[in-house]
């Protein structure tokens, strides 16, 4: 029977190629300086009451008529200064928490997309079969650290559907969860989920992350009223937010690059000084969106070189207020096509050239987040794998050196049958599922198959062998009588 490379090592990935720089340290203390001094003099639009409330008792200047907070910049540095730099998320499977933060890694698969395809069933929109499915295969694969809302549910009501997409993210995986923030009751429903499948009680609970979520401003310089809330509550409870501007160049941002940054750093500021001011420390993430739109069609634009150095810049910025940071793995194109691979391969560089803590859509993004594609989850997977090798430290020990098996061999030998490989060649090197190594005449022989079409075998494969990880029957039970509850009072809907 074939021995299998150990790959649990890819469940907490450090990168040891990011921090690179794109602009010198005086333009990174400069482009904070400006983001400080423009919430002190023009500030930000602030829309839940409760927000600005609390902006104001901390010492914030509010405006309460036209909605307006501005923060003076010893008090932002001072709140700035107050997020760890560093922070774990614990998973119900200890195996699987993440540290977040310095050189360590995280990989995130697409979110939120309203549609999914395959080339089985075509394009369509997203059913809860379809988010269990998505469940299914990021518990599959080891160099997924996380689950996310891969695809919306929209068979299932909204008042309901946090019940029952959480309920399938916390029965079908034990990686580390996400949490909706699209309002108060949606929220309290998710956490209690969650808590109640950690089996903490509310206090203990409270002491540590055990789930994240996704905040995102309404750019230009707006934190609209669930955004608010999704803030306040998830510090509140001490569970991780990512503070994500969407600040796409030429449409919700200025068209240079450099105004595009500014306009995210005085964003992902004001959201993360909120967090602050609710609970010091509360565990935050510096979120970067950053790219640019198609000024022919006003689309957005997503593995472009605008993106990738913006990635890369924004690693500066992130590191310059010492917290973790957020990129992603996008693309435009259509379909599982040269396109999507070469844009999501720029957008992922960037990001780990930038030294990205979490990265999320690394797995399955199409057609600018509008899709969830089953194949390109697979040959993205497939490429996360290869990174993931690639980021292993090469071993220097003796045996590794093999000084013996190159004497053995001398001049113009071969190794192929020397006792050194035959000992490592079942788990020497990384195996594809999805990429082929056949020649020509083998390929041809195997139907000329391409990489799309290969994957397509792969997903259906790996939900045929699904096996859902093992759960405590009383947090299960706690977990499904908390639902069918919930259920039957109406759930909760999304507030606006």
């Amino acid at each position: 029977m074939r021995v299998l490379r150990d790959i649990t090592g890819r469940r907490q990935l450090r990168n040891p190629f990011g921090g690179a720089s794109i602009l010198s340290d005086d333009h990174v203390a400069h482009l904070h300086t400006q983001a400080l001094q423009f919430l002190q003099s023009s500030g930000i639009r602030v829309l839940l009451p409760e927000a600005r409330t609390r902006f104001a008792g901390a010492g914030a200047s509010v405006d309460h008529d036209a909605l307006l907070v501005r923060l003076d910049t010893a008090l932002t540095q001072e709140l700035l200064d107050l997020a760890p730099a560093e922070f774990t998320i614990t998973a119900r499977n200890a195996s699987r928490s993440l540290v977040v933060g310095g050189d360590h890694l995280a990989l995130a698969p697409v979110a939120g997309p309203p549609y999914v395809s395959d080339r089985v069933h075509g394009r369509r929109p997203g059913t809860m079969s379809d988010f269990d499915d998505f469940v299914r295969l990021t518990q599959r694969t080891e160099v997924l650290h996380t689950t996310t809302p891969a695809v919306e549910a929209q068979d299932v009501p909204m008042a309901l559907r946090h019940l029952r997409t959480t309920q399938s993210t916390l029965t079908l995986s034990d990686k580390v969860p996400y949490f909706y923030a699209r309002g108060r009751g949606v929220v309290a429903d998710s956490l209690e989920m969650i808590r109640l499948a950690n089996g903490v009680s509310v206090d203990e609970f409270r002491t540590r992350p055990y789930c994240w979520t996704n905040i995102n401003t309404n750019s230009p310089r707006q934190l609209d009223v669930p955004m608010c809330m999704g803030i306040i509550d998830s510090a509140a409870a001490g569970q991780a937010t990512i503070m994500t501007p969407f600040t796409l160049a030429g449409a919700m941002a200025p068209v240079t690059l450099a105004g595009a940054l500014l306009l995210q750093h005085v964003e992902a500021l004001a959201a993360i000084a909120l967090a602050q001011i609710v609970r010091p420390g509360a565990p935050v993430i510096y979120g970067a969106f950053t790219s640019n739109v198609d000024m022919k069609s006003g689309a957005p634009a997503f593995g472009t070189p605008e993106g990738f150095t913006a990635s890369v810049a924004s690693g500066q910025l992130a590191r310059h207020i010492d917290v973790p940071w957020r990129s992603q793995a996008t693309s435009t194109s259509n379909t599982e096509d040269a396109q999507g691979a070469a844009e999501t391969m720029v957008s992922l560089t960037g990001a780990l050239l930038g030294g990205a803590n979490v990265v999320l859509h690394s797995a399955g993004w199409q057609e600018g987040g509008l899709v969830a594609s089953m194949e390109k989850f697979v040959l993205d997977v497939e490429v996360l794998d290869i990174v993931a090798e690639s980021l292993r430290p090469i071993p220097m020990d003796d045996a590794s050196l093999a000084v013996a098996s190159i004497d053995e061999v001398g001049p113009g030998g071969h190794f192929f049958g020397t006792s050194h490989t035959l000992e490592r060649f079942e788990t020497a090197f990384h195996d594809p599922v999805a990429f082929t190594r056949q020649n020509h005449g083998q390929w041809t022989e195997a139907g000329s198959h391409d990489a799309a079409t290969r994957a397509t075998d792969v997903w259906q494969r790996w939900l045929r062998e699904f096996e859902a990880p093992p759960i405590d029957d009383a947090a299960l039970a706690a977990v499904d009588e908390f639902v069918q509850r919930r259920v039957a009072e109406g759930g909760a809907l999304p507030e606006s």
